[in-house]
């Protein structure tokens, strides 16, 4: 079945419109600006306070972040012999008695205060904050009509996204919600599994019980096929016609199981429920472009909703930002583009973002036990290069499974807070100049994989490498690492460059020492004081 008579075929069973309490203002598409449809969604243009904000943090924190054992543990947790199937086993029993059902049960959120720790992110100098609404595991953290497995009925019994956004509102952040849960139907697919070896070999998981099947248990009542979705064959190799459990793209060809109509409505009434209730004003999808396309229209249906309802709030204007990923060159006008664990190695036309995390995405034990956060520097620099490519940064900053930040995480966005604190102007609020910037990092920018992933796999960044931004008439030129002399020499500012501008004054941000410079043919040359010289993570210099 080729992608257009994927899509005939399911639109023909899932109406574009989607009517409820929360909608009722698109009784008729054609009276709206924004069509279910790629050409209609070109006319986005992305808000203002997204270009300017340039810094956002996220808690990408759910119940796989309770065994504290790493990412994607509800799929791990069902790969006989893997690392978390070990853990597993050894902590709480087997998959087949013990399924991620049964960790949700277990995850209770008891030490988890949104209020101090948006405070902490806004000192951090984020302009938004965006919490996890949903991951691939299936499990709502509001209060979902649509979808009984949710945190208000299950494990901390609270309203997560509810507590999240009160907090960002207190702090005057702009709200996002992260959505994942479009992926469930393939991703939990291993839960269908059983061993193959050793004393239950051949004994089902727990991704195959029914809702008749809990009676006298303590999820009585609830349908695991409602978490799980599983009543489905396991999507196999389009070349070998193998059983693979890897399967992401709904692409043609790529032999994922095709998800049902039911199951596609679910999600879409799920994901609108949690715009209309919670007013985000970002919606991160962890998607290839839009959720479930090409195979389902769902997700065009809620961009379109997600446009014309902040339309309506604002006299016309999209105030509203979605991000999507590996997108082509038209769906990069519809939506922001998010590189995940990447950076692009040009100025983009567009605005885009990266998102990256300081350890695991779901919080692992391990990383805090061996000192393997990434540094302060290390953010601040990825920052630097980001928003010198007119992007932003969306940094998670891992929550343990009880809610609370370890010292060390915290130490890590203390130290972003601080240099922030001096340094803020030469990032929020800035546009790029004619070139991102210059060095010998500039050559090394590695290939994207996926979604992204080429983070840390190009050049070193050293103090020979500058990035630049603009505000009006200052340039800000970002040396990312300690300046190891006194003398320093910008080329891109050079008498005989072709954007060359005749620089009046330098002055370094934090200080109000003088700097000695002079413009030559080589570049701009300025002599540092001295108390430049113990810049840790970046030194930023500002030129009128």
């Amino acid at each position: 079945m080729n992608r257009r008579t994927a899509i005939k075929l399911v639109g023909a069973t899932l109406p574009l419109l989607y009517l409820s309490k929360h909608t009722r203002a698109l009784e008729n598409w054609g009276r709206a600006p924004f069509r279910p449809d790629w050409k209609s969604l070109e006319a986005y243009k992305t808000p203002s306070w997204f270009t300017d904000a340039k810094f956002g943090i996220w808690a990408h924190w759910g119940p796989q972040c309770q065994p504290e054992r790493g990412d994607w543990y509800g799929q791990g947790m069902y790969k006989e012999g893997s690392d978390q199937y070990r853990y597993h086993v050894e902590t709480y029993g087997h998959p087949s008695t013990f399924g991620f059902k049964d960790v949700i049960r277990a995850w209770k959120a008891d030490r988890w205060d949104p209020h101090a720790l948006v405070k902490l992110y806004k000192h951090a100098g984020a302009e938004y904050f965006v919490a996890m609404a949903n991951h691939h595991d299936n499990f709502d953290l509001f209060d979902s009509t649509h979808h009984r497995w949710n945190s208000t009925r299950l494990g901390p019994r609270k309203d997560l996204i509810k507590g999240w956004k009160a907090a960002t509102d207190e702090q005057g952040l702009r709200f996002g919600v992260s959505v994942h849960a479009a992926h469930a139907w393939t991703w939990y697919e291993p839960a269908q599994q059983a061993d193959k070896e050793g004393a239950r070999a051949g004994v089902p998981y727990d991704g195959t019980l029914q809702k008749k099947d809990g009676k006298g248990t303590w999820w009585e009542g609830f349908d695991p096929q409602e978490l799980y979705a599983q009543n489905h064959p396991v999507s196999r190799s389009p070349q070998t016609k193998k059983e693979t459990l890897e399967q992401w793209d709904w692409a043609e060809g790529s032999g994922v199981s095709t998800p049902s109509v039911a199951y596609a409505k679910r999600f879409r009434d799920r994901t609108l429920q949690l715009i209309d209730t919670y007013d985000p004003d970002l919606v991160y999808f962890d998607d290839t472009a839009l959720p479930l396309w090409p195979v389902s229209p769902v997700g065009l249906e809620i961009a379109a909703h997600y446009y014309n309802r902040s339309a309506a709030k604002n006299k016309g204007e999209v105030d509203v930002v979605i991000t999507g990923k590996i997108l082509d060159e038209q769906q990069r006008q519809c939506l922001v583009w998010d590189i995940e664990r990447g950076q692009s190695n040009r100025i983009e036309e567009f605005p885009w973002q990266t998102c990256t995390c300081i350890g695991s995405w779901h919080y692992d034990r391990r990383i805090y036990d061996e000192d393997r956060y990434k540094s302060a520097k290390t953010i601040i620099h990825m920052l630097a290069d980001v928003v010198s490519k007119n992007g932003n940064l969306l940094l998670s900053v891992p929550l343990r499974g009880d809610g609370s930040i370890d010292d060390k995480a915290q130490r890590v966005v203390e130290e972003i807070g601080a240099w922030m604190q001096v340094n803020k102007e030469a990032i929020v609020g800035t546009t790029p100049w004619h070139v991102f910037g210059e060095g010998p990092a500039m050559a090394g920018q590695a290939k994207f994989d996926g979604p992204g992933n080429n983070e840390g796999k190009g050049i070193p960044f050293t103090d020979k490498d500058i990035r630049f931004t603009k505000k009006g008439p200052v340039l800000y030129a970002i040396l990312l690492g300690r300046p190891r002399a006194q003398e320093l020499t910008i080329a891109s500012l050079g008498t005989t460059r072709s954007m060359h501008q005749v620089v009046k004054q330098v002055s370094v941000l934090g200080s109000t020492a003088d700097v000695r410079f002079e413009q030559r043919a080589e570049g701009l040359v300025v002599t540092l004081p001295a108390s430049a010289l113990h810049a840790d993570n970046a030194l930023v210099l500002k030129l009128t």
